[in-house]
């Protein structure tokens, strides 16, 4: 089974469980780290999931969405690498993704 890296905003690292089919939010959110707020649950309609994904897997990613892009746009926070953690649903081929947690707006 794979992993994926969630790096926090203090820089701790945790190597957690990859776990196909599930987005990359609940699987931060199922691991306990609790600074990730996802307070609409995955519904693309809030942007507190915000990360930033390591380049290395841009190509391997789905693509935005309109509605996160748009969602994006509304982060003092947004770069290239940003992405909303709800949107990234993970599967075998993004085995070592790395993640970090987006500063808060």
């Amino acid at each position: 089974m794979g992993s994926v890296t969630v790096i926090t905003r203090a820089g701790d690292r945790h190597q957690l469980k990859l776990r196909p089919g599930v987005s990359v939010m609940e699987t931060i959110r199922d691991a306990g780290i609790d600074e990730l707020l996802a307070l609409c649950g995955g519904c693309c309609s809030c942007a507190t999931c915000h990360v930033y994904v390591d380049p290395a897997f841009a190509g391997r990613i789905a693509p935005l969405s309109e509605d996160e892009n748009d969602l994006l746009d509304s982060s003092d926070h947004r770069t290239e690498a940003s992405r909303l953690s709800c949107q990234l649903a993970l599967s075998e081929d993004l085995d070592g993704l790395t993640v970090r947690i987006a500063p808060e707006d």
